[in-house]
């Protein structure tokens, strides 16, 4: 398998993939994912599991060309923005590959955001188009722009999505067509925002292109048109369109389309639909692994062999639990971010003589990536082995932050390099370990406490069904670590209970010094814990009870 080689520029430790690299085809993203499709014209490319509706891949062909055509009939030109608040729907990926065949730019938007924030982010993306439902409609129907509505009622303030089709057929082909280049932008997603204010990230098609080239280089020709793959991780986030849709669409599979998390539907669609390989976030393995509602189910007939969780850490423990729990399923962990195009590092398949990477490593280097760990004080590059924040250059680095070079210029260096803000280290086998992020480390008496570390503790507990550790502020130490906890329903255990069980498992200095009893943990669509919000609300000097420093 080879060893990796740092690079010896100026005694830089620069990591590079112990694969060789892949070549990246100069062509958009809808040609790359769609390309032979007409092989495959009768299978199924997405279908609703609540509702049974489908689309081949005759017809996702059919009504990207049709979408795109029209788009270009309303004046939407190179360029132009179009948000897209919808929920996870079968026409999902036919929108967002219509609007990037139109030449124009993709922005998906969380359809459970409130109006002001659909607002936000028009703005913000200059758009000139809004893409939702007749249920969202009432939210962006102020905004001043044209609206495309899914569904089957009438909006007469809309555009009704079915009609627009059918004009577009009924349309000559006189319209002035600009050639969209690889060069071009393609998406502009806004990157999460749990540790600011959310920004649009400006990403090409030969960023997207280069990224699935990169994460797919493992699939073999045997695996085209066999895979099932969920689609629950919402599509607006850069995984669910880049990661789930386009990478299927891209090796011919089928998408199991789901709007929301209801775990008999989530299971029932597993087994019906035969999944093979479900990207989910660890607030559904820790639902698998406790709730009884599981135990309704036949779990011999799933065909489930890969989990893959991103978005936030797993506590070994819930790993080790849901291993226990459905033996035969690979749990994979995987790193990416809006900002390098989705994902970064990924798990190999064995049977190809890519190892599977360690229990809760987040897998290896994938071809074409180089990365490095930098010591966040002095920004000096660190041998294996050593945490540092991880730096990562490649094709796929975004080409910047929208309308706002003072944030790019401090994420992406003169070097390229996209600096992540997360820290890390690889080990001597190339296995890349996330410790935290930079942002979330809390400093106690100058200690760093990893809240990552401390969560997966409290989930060790018989009776927390979840938690999340911020800090606080505090006179003495600077910061405290504490943590908000969700109990299972009838436990009995106090506060001060929950605190001595994490003091007897950590250092003095890691002790939680606070613990609130809370209902739920607020998390992003991606299942990231919304840490700001619990550190206001637990600023606030809501009731909490302290132990000693």
């Amino acid at each position: 398998m080879g060893t990796l080689i740092p690079c010896s520029a100026q005694e830089e430790h620069i990591f590079q993939s112990r694969h060789p690299a892949v070549p990246v085809p100069d062509i958009t993203l809808p040609d790359f994912v769609l390309q032979d499709a007409e092989l495959y014209a009768d299978k199924v490319a997405f279908v609703e599991a609540a509702t049974g509706k489908t689309y081949t891949y005759a017809e996702v062909v059919r009504d990207t060309r049709r979408f795109a055509k029209a788009l270009r009939s309303l004046g939407l030109r190179k360029g132009h923005v179009v948000v897209v608040a919808l929920p996870n729907v079968a026409e999902y990926g036919i929108v967002a590959l219509g609007i990037m065949t139109a030449g124009g730019v993709f922005s998906g938007a969380n359809p459970t955001a409130h109006e002001s924030e659909l607002k936000k982010q028009a703005e913000a993306a200059d758009a000139k188009l809004i893409v939702t439902d007749d249920l969202n409609y009432g939210k962006v129907k102020g905004l001043g722009l044209p609206v495309i509505v899914l569904g089957e009622e009438s909006i007469s303030t809309a555009v009704n999505w079915n009609e627009l089709l059918d004009a577009a057929d009924r349309a000559g082909d006189k319209l002035s067509y600009e050639e969209v280049l690889q060069s071009d932008l393609c998406a502009l997603p806004f990157s999460s925002g749990t540790t600011g204010m959310s920004k649009g990230v400006m990403l090409t098609h030969r960023n997207l292109v280069a990224n699935l080239c990169s994460s797919l280089f493992g699939v073999g020709p045997e695996m085209v048109g066999q895979v099932a793959t969920l689609g629950l991780i919402p599509f607006f986030h850069i995984y669910g369109i880049t990661g789930i849709c386009c990478a299927t669409l891209r090796n011919k599979g089928k998408v199991v389309v789901m709007g929301r998390f209801e775990l008999r539907t989530f299971l029932n669609a597993l087994i019906t639909q035969e999944v093979n390989f479900a990207p989910i976030v660890p607030p559904i393995i820790l639902a698998l692994v406790k709730n009884p509602i599981v135990e309704e189910f036949d779990l011999s007939k799933l065909k489930l062999k890969a989990i893959m969780t991103a978005a936030a850490p797993l506590a070994p423990e819930l790993l080790t639990a849901f291993e226990n729990k459905f033996p035969g399923v690979q749990v994979q962990e995987a790193y990416g971010l809006t900002e390098h195009s989705c994902i970064t590092l990924t798990h190999g398949d064995p049977s190809k003589g890519h190892g599977i990477a360690k229990k809760n490593s987040v897998g290896f280097l994938l071809p074409n990536l180089e990365i490095k760990f930098i010591n966040p004080e002095n920004g000096q590059s660190l041998p294996k082995n050593t945490p540092g924040e991880i730096c990562v250059r490649s094709q796929c680095v975004m080409q910047g932050y929208f309308n706002n070079k003072e944030e790019t210029a401090r994420t992406i260096d003169a070097d390229g390099w996209l600096h992540t803000g997360d820290i890390g280290y690889i080990d001597n086998d190339g296995d890349i370990f996330i410790v935290d992020r930079i942002k979330e480390l809390i400093k106690y008496k100058g200690f760093q406490v990893a809240p990552a570390e401390l969560e997966a503790i409290l989930l060790t507990h018989p009776s927390v069904e979840d938690a999340a550790v911020v800090p606080l502020p505090d006179e003495e130490a600077g910061e405290i670590p504490a943590a908000c906890v969700v109990m299972s329903k009838g436990a009995e255990e106090s506060e001060e209970d929950i605190m001595e069980f994490v003091a007897s498992n950590v250092a003095h200095y890691k002790k939680v010094r606070v613990v609130q009893f809370v209902d739920s943990i607020p998390k992003s669509p991606s299942g990231k814990i919304m840490r700001r919000l619990l550190k206001e609300k637990m600023g606030s000097g809501s009731k909490a009870s302290h132990c000693d420093k």
